[in-house]
Formats: structure tokens, C-alpha cells, sequence
């Protein structure tokens, strides 16, 4: 045992801002910019939202409260916001990733995080603090796990990772001691829960599990604050979250440069509302499309490599991924993303009323996807190479990294349009301003409050 459970429990427990890197905290702030807007508009138009907002108010704890679900005027209790902040996030897949650990980060850690910090009063900077610790913790275990072995055992790592994520950032707010957070994460532990099998039928759970990640987060801090006795080594433990949920965990990986090297750093933004593993393929096609002036009726055959888990996820079954109908089977859609981005030169979030378009199906008959080696083995698995046949030639691409990583991160600009784009249809363009800039400016804010500006909107 090398007591990785107590070396991120004291690690979470003890952040604080002025510790923090200027650059950590900045970036900190605009990935939390980034996810509000995913909410505000997962939560106003996304199909599986009515029935999160039913079970709340059936399952018993939709009572008034002083938590905010962003984009809502009316307040809930913590474990109702965190839940619904959390699924109506991550409903547009639009939101946030950290490329090594193949996770999305703010879904499960930022609703837990705002939940514990209106719980309790806290300031912006104990937020944004609270924050990246919770960054730092679930991007680590999802490295730890190895993300292709985690996902070849069928797991989703935003949910199980993310849980331990979630009850960082709540514990930290909460004003946890190293061991009493050791104890939330063995509650956490108990709670990690997250199936890829929704890939089958398109099914909503993957946007409830990660909501379940950040409720759960936020339960099991809680229940440590009160004294419950969690279980010990949680994440290296012989029954623990690394030896359970993956063949070929690392535990030292989960602690190596542990408050020197930041891996929020490394979280990256999306430019589709797509799976991750999409991303590179969509900026090669686009290019290529703009670059030679081709129209979908010159496109005679497609092939696009993925890394293996960018099959697993996106292209098997190719029949069934050319014949997609409900939007989460959009979403891990290669042959649907790639088919639209082809035909019109672009794709967002309002793209998807497109399921079912006789052209993006014929399109897509002309996409094949298959599993590139030349990925593997690299600092991570999202590239793509393409190679388009079109009676003008045929155009050959390898595309290293997605548009938005690190390494490409959007300026500030573009981060405020993608945000007022989702945001401002639904709680207008003042108010979507003001939230912008109440989050922007948090590090330095005396509390959390960004329901202020939150319109009654539905």
C-alpha cells in the first residue's frame, strides 16, 4: 500500500487558492464559464430534462432550497442541484475534456462544488479552489485506471472517477480534515457507478449517471462531515476503486507530481457537441471541405481512423451508427457527425434536428470508419486520419489533436460566444452577459452568486 487515498484526501483537503499557479486559477474560471452554458442550456431544451425535473419533485427533494440549477430562478436543495446541474451539463456533450484520462471533468465536479459552496457560504476563491481540486483528483484516478482498459470493462469514467472528483470539491468546501475526506472518498467508492451500455439503444443514462457522480460526490462529503465512517485505502485498497474497475491500474499515477503538475491544465474545450473522439476527424473534414470548395455530391467514399476506443464508442456497429434517430446516438455518431459536416460546412447543437435526413443518410453509407495503429501509443487517443475519394482526387489527412486542447485553448472571445450562444436564447442576452461575468471574476468574489442573474425563463 502506497496510501494514494490519503495523499489525494490531504491533497484536496488543504488547497487554497494562493497556492494555486495564476494560470491554474484563470483557466479554472473559464472551464467553469464553459459549463455554465452547457447547463443553462441542457436544462432548457434537452429531451431528458422534463423527466429529471419529474423525479426531483416525485422522488422528494424538489423542496425550495438554496441551491441554483443555472438558468432557473428558483432555488433547490443540494442534492437536487447537484444532480440537475450535473445531467443537464453533460446532456449537449458539449462540455469539457481531459484527453489523457478520456473523461469530462466540470460535469460531476462543478454542480457538487456549487452545491457545497451555497451550502455553506463560501467564497469564490474557496470555489475555484475547491474546483480544481476536484479536477485534479478525478482526471488523476482516470489516468490511474487507464482509461482503454477502463472502458474495455465497460465503464464510463466521467461517472466513476468523477464521483471521487465530486466529493473532493464538496469535501474541500465543507471544510474537511485529510482524514475525514480519506472517508468521503470511501463513501464515494461505494457510490462510483457508470455504464457504457447506453451506447446500445441511444439511452438517456448517461446524462443521469454523471448527475449522479456529482450528487453522490456531494452525499458522501457529507456524510463524512457528520462522522460516518468511510472505508480506508478507498482507491488502492485489494477491493478498491482501481483494482475493481480496471485490469491495469497504476496507483502511483494518481499521486505523481501531485501540487506541481496540474492536469487542469490539460483540460480541454469542445467545438462540436459531439463525443470527443469525433472532434479531430469533424476539423480535418471541414478543412478539407474548405479548402478544395467540395460539396457533399462530390464525396464519393470517406474513411476516417479512429484510436480503438474512438471505435468502440463512435463507429461499432457501422450499420447502426449510419442509421442513428434519437440525439444521443447522434452523439456517438461518427458517420452522422462527419455526414452533416460534410453536407453544410459546419455542426452545432442545432444540428441534431437532422436525425433522419434521407441526404446525411446517404452520406453516411459513404463513411467508413476502422482502427487507425498509427494512434495508439500516443500522449492521447483523439486523433484521426482521413482519406476522401472525389472525382477531383483524393485528399489524405492526419489530424494529431482536436481543435480546443490545451495547446489550442479558445480565447476569451470565443469561449463568451460559444457561452452566449447556448446561454442567451434562454435567459437573455443581459443576463447571460452578467452570469459571464459574475464567473469570470469568482476567484476574487467575497461568496458564490450566480443565480443573481438567473431569469424566470420557463
Amino acid at each position: 500500500m502506497s496510501n494514494e487515498t490519503l495523499t489525494l484526501a490531504a491533497y484536496a483537503a488543504g488547497i487554497r487558492l494562493a497556492d494555486i499557479p495564476a494560470d491554474v486559477v484563470a483557466r479554472a474560471e473559464r472551464l467553469i464559464l464553459d459549463f455554465a452554458g452547457n447547463i443553462v442550456r441542457g436544462g432548457f431544451e434537452t429531451d431528458s430534462a422534463p423527466s429529471l425535473r419529474a423525479l426531483v419533485e416525485k422522488a422528494g427533494f424538489g423542496a425550495p432550497g438554496p441551491c441554483t440549477v443555472l438558468g432557473e430562478a428558483r432555488g433547490y436543495g443540494p442534492a437536487a442541484a447537484a444532480l440537475l446541474n450535473g445531467a443537464f451539463g453533460h446532456s449537449l456533450d458539449f462540455d469539457d475534456t481531459h484527453a489523457a484520462s478520456s473523461l469530462h471533468p466540470s460535469a460531476p465536479v462543478i454542480p457538487a462544488a456549487l452545491a457545497a459552496a451555497e451550502l455553506t457560504g463560501a467564497s469564490g476563491a474557496d470555489f475555484v479552489a475547491a474546483v480544481i481540486a476536484g479536477y485534479e483528483v478525478c482526471c488523476r484516478l482516470g489516468l490511474a485506471l487507464d482509461p482503454t482498459r477502463h472502458y474495455a470493462r465497460g465503464f464510463h469514467p466521467t461517472a466513476t472517477a468523477g464521483t471521487f472528483g465530486a466529493a473532493a470539491a464538496a469535501g474541500r468546501l465543507l471544510g474537511l480534515a485529510p482524514d475525514t475526506m480519506a472517508a468521503a472518498f470511501g463513501v464515494a467508492g461505494s457510490q462510483a457507478a457508470g455504464s457504457l451500455q447506453f451506447l446500445a439503444n441511444g439511452a438517456w443514462n448517461k446524462r443521469y449517471q454523471v448527475g449522479a457522480a456529482a450528487m453522490n460526490g456531494l452525499m458522501a462529503a457529507l456524510l463524512a462531515a457528520e462522522g460516518f465512517h468511510g472505508s480506508r485505502a478507498a482507491i488502492e485498497g485489494e477491493h478498491g476503486f482501481l483494482k475493481g474497475y480496471s485490469d491495469g491500474a497504476d496507483p502511483a499515477v494518481a499521486v505523481a507530481g501531485l501540487g506541481r503538475h496540474f492536469e487542469t491544465l490539460r483540460i480541454g474545450l469542445k467545438p462540436y457537441p459531439s463525443c470527443r473522439y469525433t472532434h479531430a476527424a469533424l476539423d480535418g473534414l471541414l478543412a478539407l471541405r474548405a479548402e478544395h470548395a467540395l460539396k457533399a455530391d462530390d464525396i464519393q467514399q470517406v474513411d476516417i481512423g479512429l484510436h480503438r476506443n474512438g471505435i468502440t464508442l463512435t463507429a461499432d456497429p457501422l450499420p447502426e451508427k449510419r442509421r442513428v434517430r434519437a440525439v444521443v446516438e447522434g452523439q456517438f455518431s461518427m458517420p452522422f457527425t462527419a455526414a452533416v459536416a460534410l453536407d453544410q460546412g459546419g455542426f452545432g447543437w442545432d444540428d441534431y434536428r437532422r436525425l433522419g435526413d434521407p441526404v446525411l443518410d446517404a452520406m453516411s453509407d459513404r463513411i467508413s470508419v476502422f482502427a487507425d495503429p498509427r494512434l495508439e501509443d500516443r500522449p492521447h487517443p483523439f486523433g484521426a486520419t482521413l482519406r476522401l475519394t472525389t472525382p477531383q482526387g483524393v485528399f489524405e489527412r492526419t489530424i494529431p489533436d482536436p481543435s480546443g486542447e490545451p495547446e489550442t485553448f479558445p480565447d476569451d472571445a470565443a469561449l463568451r460566444a460559444k457561452f452566449m450562444t447556448l446561454s442567451a436564447p434562454v435567459i437573455g442576452a443581459d443576463a447571460a452577459g452578467a452570469l459571464a461575468d459574475a464567473i469570470l471574476n469568482l476567484s476574487s468574489s467575497d461568496a458564490v452568486k450566480l443565480n443573481a442573474t438567473a431569469s424566470a425563463s420557463r
